[in-house]
């Protein structure tokens, strides 16, 4: 997959997915990530409150992620932006709809302790 490819995914989805860690870690080589770049998910009144997310601000990049291959998203449970290698991509899920989403969200990852969510990022 490439980076234009998965940030196109990411623009009009909620998505699920595993890759490889740029960096090495000591708990799991592959990191699992529900993340979006949606302005109708991240701008939405639950986007900015439940997800605090802060749009961006004139950060400039030092270098070219497209070039390297690497997409940004939204990490929804680190609640940060984060950088994704496109070539070691998984898809596990794709949450077509915002209400699909939402329903996920507030089943699933609101009811989870912090070490369930280390268990998810680390598979």
């Amino acid at each position: 997959m490439t980076a234009s490819e998965l940030s196109g995914v990411l623009r009009n989805n909620v998505v699920d997915l595993t890759f490889t860690r740029r960096r090495p870690s000591s708990r799991s080589p592959f990191r699992r990530m529900l993340c979006t770049m949606s302005e109708s998910v991240l701008n939405s009144v639950n986007g900015r409150t439940v997800l605090n997310y802060l749009p961006p601000r004139g950060f400039q990049k030092k270098y070219n992620p497209a070039k390297q291959n690497l997409a940004t998203a939204w990490d929804i449970l680190m609640q940060g932006f984060r950088t994704i290698s496109a070539e070691s991509v998984k898809i596990n899920k794709i949450y077509e709809t915002d209400a699909e989403f939402w329903t996920y969200f507030n089943e699933s990852v609101i009811p989870m302790s912090g070490d369930d969510k280390l268990s998810y990022m680390n598979p």
